[in-house]
């Protein structure tokens, strides 16, 4: 029988009717495959999966196909966002077996959970030169029942070689020289008509832009500023952007981002928002500042579950199609906008025969270039009747599970664009949402990763710690709440008993008392999010300056060395890895001593948030408290009873500035 209205995931539930007996992954599944004597096909995917949909509909939904599957194996189906850990491996096994990875994958299992063959989307009957899904499920049943050899070899490849995936070469601590030639290999593989890496499909690929982004503030050459700039501006005016509600779409499929894969991902979102503010603090670009304010809208509007949490995603599918709640034909647009239409038709790309399938994706791309204030304005009243039509549409599904980790990334660029744009209810709406992570998803000083319902699930894994520890980090910044730092320390620590690789240095990706899967993986590298062990080497650099204590330093140290060996393969996998190596040595240690919400402390403080210093590290102190014996500016003190600022760099401090006018970039320590 179908288990999965067990499940709390909407991935999990969209499913729970099919014919299929699906089972949730667990010990009783594949106890029942050693019962049976047969082989666990294993379904990962996730709720705003285009592609997981087709396969649903065209063979879960089918009664013989279900029935095949039903009696050749037990089926296992698997939320990817619940349980990236499981996820990871597989994805891993099916990389090794020379195949593309992506969702839904398809992976066939012995009863003890050892992958022997895989891949990803199959179609019901032969065609894309993939194998029918009937005959593969016979094909794979057979080599198990009939090659027990064949599958045993597979088994001991793979397990060997997933092995070997854990393992890294440790090396030295990347010094700015290394970073800058880095820096100028990413940068000759950015699109320099359109931006992005590479060509289609494009991802926005965060880390490595804002590892672009640091080497133009390290070096001031020109190349890396192009790059960024280019990406965020084709991204802002592209399809990929929601130019009625705000929010980007999680990858586009052409080189241009203007079809994209309509799925919304809170964690692109947050990636994005924290990237264009960094940005926008230096060009004091109006498109970077609308988009953000745009797309933070969009999060309070529609992604807020609970009490304060965000939710995962919004589907690319309604009523069966992909992107038809967002596009539009002339027609629906002369209709809504009468006497408007033609200025904005001009200016979104509509014409009678579309940009896609006949249908128009609302775009800026051929005319990116903000118009007058008043057009602007009108443009802006067009795209507010629009939208209320299209809030009439049957909406597409909404996956309102929170996510430790992805709520961490959202909460880190809401606190740092509060700062940046002087927006306190943004900085209240990250507090809320941090607050609901804790209460939801924490156990003492642990934390569960999944929750739904106000149930929470699933051990927290390196990621869920590494970026809620970031953004209580970002929190106690912007508000200088004790607690938070407080936070920050006892998950790091979590961390240092929990997941540290004793042997190797670096931290697992599972907890040493969470369930045992067939390898427990360890690696630095950048995937849809950033890499765990990279955040948490930045985190550590934090604390070290925050506290002063050495021994955040020296594990910052040694995450970054476990993995830095393996940089030379693959520079941009580790972008994350890499910006962390910038912070460790070359922060900008800033201190205002002063009380936080006096005018003349405010005024110093504003004048930092505005500057674009991704290695900045402020702390705001009341006269009269003391900063870590081993901080740059330790025992310095208010200038004539005045709110007065320090920035250090090294064990280099400024002489001490008093007034937001002497806060210049050229002041910081070099």
């Amino acid at each position: 029988m179908n288990r999965l209205d067990q499940a709390t995931s909407p991935y999990l539930l969209q499913h729970k009717d099919n014919p299929v007996h699906w089972q949730v992954w667990g010990p009783e599944a594949f106890a029942e495959a050693k019962r049976r004597q047969v082989p666990v096909l294993l379904s990962v995917g996730y709720a705003a999966c285009h592609w997981c949909h087709v396969m649903a509909h065209e063979s879960f939904e089918d009664e013989a196909t279900a029935a095949v599957m039903n009696e050749l194996f037990v089926n296992i189906k698997v939320d990817r966002e619940e349980r990236p850990d499981v996820d990871t491996i597989y994805q891993s096994a099916l990389a090794l077996l020379g195949e593309s990875g992506g969702w839904p994958l398809t992976m066939f299992l012995t009863p003890d959970g050892d992958p022997f063959w895989g891949g990803t989307y199959f179609p019901p009957s032969a065609r894309y030169g993939r194998p029918g899904f009937i005959d593969v499920l016979k094909s794979i049943h057979g080599t198990y029942k009939r090659q027990p050899d064949t599958v045993a070899k597979n088994v001991g490849a793979l397990k060997e070689a997933l092995g070997k995936l854990s393992a890294s070469r440790s090396g030295g601590l990347p010094d700015l020289t290394d970073l800058d030639k880095v820096a100028r290999s990413l940068a000759r593989q950015v699109d320099p008509f359109f931006g992005g890496f590479g060509s289609a499909p494009k991802f926005p690929n965060v880390p490595g832009f804002a590892l672009l982004w640091r080497a133009w503030i390290r070096t001031g050459q020109q190349p890396f500023l192009d790059a960024v700039t280019v990406t965020l501006d084709r991204m802002s005016q592209g399809g990929i952007y929601d130019h009625l509600a705000g929010g980007f779409s999680r990858y586009s499929v052409d080189e241009e981002w203007l079809v994209p894969h309509f799925e919304k991902m809170l964690y692109d979102n947050a990636e994005l928002v924290d990237l264009l503010t960094l940005v926008w603090q230096d060009t004091k670009t109006p498109l970077y500042q609308q988009r953000v304010e745009e797309t933070i809208g969009w999060l309070f509007n529609e992604m807020i579950v609970g009490d304060g949490g965000f939710a995962s995603s919004l589907d690319a599918d309604s009523e069966g199609e992909e992107g038809r709640f967002y596009v539009w034909t002339e027609k629906e647009i002369d209709q809504v906008l009468s006497e408007a239409s033609a200025d904005f038709k001009r200016a979104y790309d509509v014409t009678p025969l579309g940009n896609w399938e006949h249908k128009t994706i609302l775009n800026r791309s051929r005319a990116p270039e903000l118009l007058s204030p008043e057009e602007e304005a009108a443009l802006g009243r067009s795209r507010a009747k629009l939208l209320a039509v299209r809030a009439g549409r049957v909406r597409p599904g909404f996956d309102d599970k929170t996510l430790a980790d992805w709520n961490g990334l959202m909460i880190a660029a809401l606190a740092h664009a509060a700062l940046a744009f002087g927006r306190p209810d943004w900085l209240e709406k990250a507090r809320a949402a941090f607050s609901y992570i804790e209460r939801v998803h924490g156990r003492g000083d642990r934390l569960l990763h999944s929750a739904r319902d106000g149930k929470a699930q699933h051990a927290g894994l390196l990621d869920d710690y590494a970026q809620m520890t970031r953004a209580a980090l970002a929190l106690h910044e912007a508000s200088g709440e004790p607690l938070y730092l407080d936070r920050a320390r006892s998950w790091s620590a979590v961390l240092d008993r929990h997941f540290w690789d004793a042997a190797n240095g670096g931290y697992f990706l599972t907890p040493d008392d969470g369930e045992a899967l067939i390898v427990r993986t360890r690696n630095a590298h950048d995937n849809a999010t950033p890499s765990g062990n990279g955040t948490q080497a930045a985190n550590l650099a934090r604390l070290y300056f925050l506290t002063g204590e050495s021994r955040y330093r020296d594990r910052a140290e040694g995450v970054i060395g476990a993995f830095s060996g393996d940089i030379s393969r693959s520079a941009m996998a580790f972008s994350t890895l890499l910006n962390a190596a910038e912070l460790l040595q070359a922060a900008q240690q800033i201190v205002v001593i002063g009380a936080r919400h006096e005018p003349a402390a405010k005024a110093l403080t504003d004048a930092v948030t505005g500057l674009s210093l991704p290695n900045r590290v402020l702390q705001v102190i009341e006269p009269g408290d003391a900063l870590p014996s081993g901080h740059p500016a330790h025992g310095k003190s208010q200038v004539e009873g005045k709110a007065t600022m320090y920035i250090c760099r090294g064990m280099t401090c400024s002489l001490p500035i008093t007034e937001a006018a002497g806060v210049p970039p050229a002041l910081l320590p070099s």
